[in-house]
This record gives structure tokens, sequence and C-alpha cells, in this order.
């Protein structure tokens, strides 16, 4: 009887044992489980578009970047006990991140397209509003520049069929100009050639230029050529010159201009078309990132740009010297014009897709607002970003100022004030008073870096933002860009042509004339299928 005790408890022992075995993994997966208990943040921006270490071929990491995106990891963690990790993908165009939601709905908690993007996603319903908390109490709704903000406010999209703020649905996070980058010394007469969009075309420009391949930027650049006349007038008609962002006209005037360029009309669409395919005819070529290393290593003398590639550009031109062997490294100065006609105002903004954690992707933005981080993104990035605040002052201080009011520059020549209250008032913690956001430069500085951070109030009033254009018209839009893009036939290939089809005719001829008519021979090893 013992013996067959003994052998029922070894028999419940082995079923035991065997059964914890079948159950190890899942018991050991479900422990990896518990331990993973992060949240997670899905976020899609473009490239190079956030601060991060450089990391080396080697795979080492060098700390000369803040790493924000670990930095608000941790942050999050400090202050709600909660883990976070961030699954960051980037994308190179507008079009690819529309298509990649139209393909994985629900993929990301937050992604960044540009302003005309921006609308067409809210007008298809396909973005979360933003919360009244974060919209009333975040470091965003306080340290956004007021002007940014306003802008936002005042542009509507269409959700079916009501009008909505651009504010309910996106956050800014990087704004500018678009102008041209130069090079001064090319001619003596390039800054007053180019304070018209119109001086490219001029035959003096052959072959020193590039201009976007990109289809949205470009044909702005067409427009405001074509209209130039229009343009002007209304300039003239509102006087402009002298008009700033708080001016009653203002509104009613920027609207005019907004009009003229974002009209898609055929008359416009021809008369664009004809000024592209005669710039075409003077460019050195059309670029999307290329124009800043040309522009850097003097192929080109003048590029179309953003005004954040206008900073970069202009930094990596400048002579230096190299800290290693202190020897002066040649350089060339480049200056930054937004012409007289009328300017493109671009946003890139965040806006959070259907199904997103709202809360999550809130808390992120919120972080990035803070004005510390947002000068580690500018330092890293180039552009310029929504978010104000005395840390971004005193970053500009550092970078632009040559002295106070009464100082004067190296040539004895008076410091000129470059006044930035329509940007920063409203958003300083006390360090600086409404009034006394003024920054000193020269008048050749005023030219450079810092017209492209920071356009004037009098390059904003013509400022236009591109409108969303419906399938119809895009599809209009890029069929003229085709054309224009469309290498011309030279004469040559004509002739060429010509004799081939007329040898052909000769031969097609000759056969009909004998009557003969016979089934091609198939190649050896190969069998003619009648």
């Amino acid at each position: 009887t013992r013996r067959k005790g003994e052998s029922k408890m070894k028999k419940r022992i082995v079923t035991t044992a065997l059964a914890l075995c079948l159950l190890l993994p899942f018991v050991l997966s479900t422990a990896g489980c518990a331990s993973d208990t992060a949240l997670v943040l899905r976020v899609y921006n473009w490239e190079d578009y956030i601060s991060e270490p450089t990391e080396n071929e080697d795979g080492t990491v060098e700390d000369d970047y803040v790493d924000l995106i670990a930095e608000f990891e941790k942050a999050y963690y400090a202050e709600t006990g909660t883990r976070v990790r961030v699954e960051y993908s980037t994308f190179g165009t507008n079009e690819k991140m529309y298509n990649e939601l139209q393909i994985n709905p629900g993929s990301y908690d937050l992604v960044c397209p540009s302003d005309y993007m921006i609308m067409k996603m809210i007008s298809e319903d396909m973005v979360e509003k933003f919360s009244d908390d974060f919209l009333t109490n975040s470091n965003y709704a306080k340290y956004a520049s007021p002007y940014i903000q306003n802008l936002f406010e005042a542009n509507y999209a269409t959700v079916n069929g009501e009008e909505h703020s651009w504010a309910d649905y996106s956050v800014p996070y990087m704004w500018g100009t678009m102008g041209y980058v130069y090079n001064p010394a090319l001619s003596d007469t390039i800054e007053d050639d180019l304070s018209s969009w119109a001086g490219l075309w001029s035959e003096a420009y052959a072959s020193v230029a590039t201009i976007k391949d990109s289809v949205r930027d470009s044909y702005f650049l067409g427009v405001a050529v074509a209209y130039r006349d229009e343009l002007m007038r209304l300039k003239e008609e509102y006087n402009a010159d002298e008009m700033t962002l708080s001016d009653e006209k203002y509104a009613e005037y920027n609207a005019k201009v907004t009009e003229i360029m974002n009209r898609t009309d055929e008359d416009t669409l021809e008369r664009t078309k004809d000024a592209l395919l005669e710039l075409k005819e003077n460019l050195y070529g059309f670029e999307v990132d290329s124009g800043k290393q040309d522009m850097i290593a003097g192929r080109i003398s003048i590029n179309f740009a953003w005004s954040g590639d206008a900073v970069y550009t202009m930094d990596d031109a400048e002579p230096y010297t190299d800290e290693e062997t202190g020897k002066e490294v040649p350089g060339i100065y480049l200056n930054y014009i937004v012409p007289e006609e009328c300017s493109n105002i671009w946003f890139d903004g965040w806006v959070m897709p259907k199904g997103a954690n709202t809360e999550l992707a809130e808390a992120f933005i919120n972080f990035l607002s803070d004005p510390t981080n947002a000068v580690a993104n500018m330092n890293y990035i180039g552009y310029t970003s929504s978010i104000a605040g005395d840390a971004v002052f005193e970053e500009m201080v550092d970078w632009y100022s040559e002295g106070e009011a009464g100082d004067t520059d190296e040539e004895g020549n008076p410091l000129v004030p470059y006044d930035l209250n329509y940007f920063f008032n409203g958003t300083s913690d006390g360090a600086h008073a409404d009034g006394d956001f003024i920054i000193y430069v020269s008048a050749e500085s005023a030219k450079r870096q810092i017209s492209a951070q920071y356009p004037t109030e009098e390059v904003l009033v013509r400022s236009a933002i591109m409108q969303h254009f419906d399938d119809e018209t895009n599809a209009a839009v890029n069929e003229m860009w085709e054309e224009v893009k469309g290498l011309p036939i030279p004469v040559w290939a004509y002739v060429v042509i010509a004799v081939i089809a007329a040898g052909i005719a000769v031969i097609a001829l000759s056969y009909v004339y004998k009557g003969k008519r016979r089934d091609s021979k198939p190649k050896k090893g190969y069998h003619a299928v009648k």
C-alpha cells in the first residue's frame, strides 16, 4: 500500500512539474508584459526636425545637442509616475505622410503637416480637437507668440459643412517666410534687382540660381511674377510699406494679397506656366535640399529658399576660426531678402489624427512648448519656433545683439533697432516688459540671419498663407508643373525622328508594292505561336 501511495505521489509531482513547464513560457511572457507597462506615444514628423544628439559612424553618441525625446520620457515619468516610450518616425513630404495615414489610420498620435495639408486634414475630418484645458493652461497657451496664435485663430477650415478655426485642431511648431538667399558680392545691383521676385528672370543671373523642385512653392513664385503689377498697385493703394499688424486695414489688405496668391483659374495657370518656363531658361536647376550646399560651395549665388534653410545656409557659409588649429577658414557672407510684392508665410504644425491618445500627445507638445526646449530645438533645426518667452528672446539677444541704443558698428555707423515686440509681447515671465523686445544690430546684419528668423511687420503684412487646393485643382496645378519640368525636345531630335519615320514609311510601302508579307522569324530555340 505504501508503495502505491508513493507511486501516486510521484505521479502527482511529475504531472505538476510538467504542467509548470508548459506554463513557464506563458508566465515569463506575462512577467515581461507586466514589466513593460510604459505608455506609447507614436509621433510622425519631418526628417531632422527635432533636437537629438549626434550619432557617429562608429555608433557612439555625442551630447552636443539635447535629446528632447529622451528628456520628455524622463520628465513625464517624474511628473506622473508613469513611464512613456516615444515611437518616433519621419517622413519627407506632406503627401507621403497623408498617404500613410490613409493606408494605416490610427497609426499615430501626433503628426506635423504643413499649412495647406493641415487645412486638408481638418476639412476631411481626419484630426481630433485639442482640449480646452490645453488651449488655455498649457505652455503653448502661455508662451506661443500672440501673433502666431492669432493667425491660427483667424484662419478657418470647413468640417462637415461648418467653419472651424485652425486653433481648435492644430498647434504651430515652426514657421517662416520664403525669399532669396543671395551673395551680395555677385553684382552692385543685386539687392535692388532681387527686391522684386522678377529679378530672378534677369539674364544677368542666368545659370547662378535655383528654385524649389516643389510645385506649391514654385507655383507661388510664378504667380507672384505673373501678378506683380496688380500686387504693386494693391500695395500702393493701402500704403502697405507703412502698415503694421495692428493697422485697421491690415486684415483687408492681407486678404486681397492672399486671394491673388492662391488663384488657380485657367488664365492664372497659363500665365504662371509661361512665367516659369521663361525662368527655367535662366536656372542652374531645381532643388529641394541641395541648394544650401550649392550656395555654401559657391556653385550658385541665388537660392529661392525657406527662411529656416536660409539661416542654415548663411551660418555655414560664413568664415570662421577652426577651434583645433586656430586657423581662419575662408567663407562668404550671404544675405536674405523678401521681395517687395509679397511672400508666403508658412507653418508646420502638430495635429492629432483620429483615434490618437490625445492626452499623451498634448503632454508632448506642452513639453516642446517650454521656452528652454524651444531654444534647444531651434539650435538644432535652424528654423524658428512658434514659441516665444524670455529664454527664446535672450537666446536671440545672444545670437544677434551688437550693442545698445546709441552704439555704433565697427565702421562707426549707428546700430539700428530690430523690433520683435509683435512676436514676444505678452510672453515674458517678468524679465522683460512689453515694448522692450528690441535687438540692436548693424544695418548689414539686419539683412542677414535675424531677418530670416524673424521677418519685420512690414514683411508680414504682405505675406499670404497657402490655401488647400481640392483634388481637381491639385490635378490642374500638377499638370502645369509637369509641363514646366518636362525636358524640351531639341531641334536635332525632331530631324532624327523625321528621318526614321520616313525610312519606316519607305520600307512599309516597298512591302505593300511587292505584295510580300511574312511572319517574323522566331529566335533560335523558340517556336512561333500561331
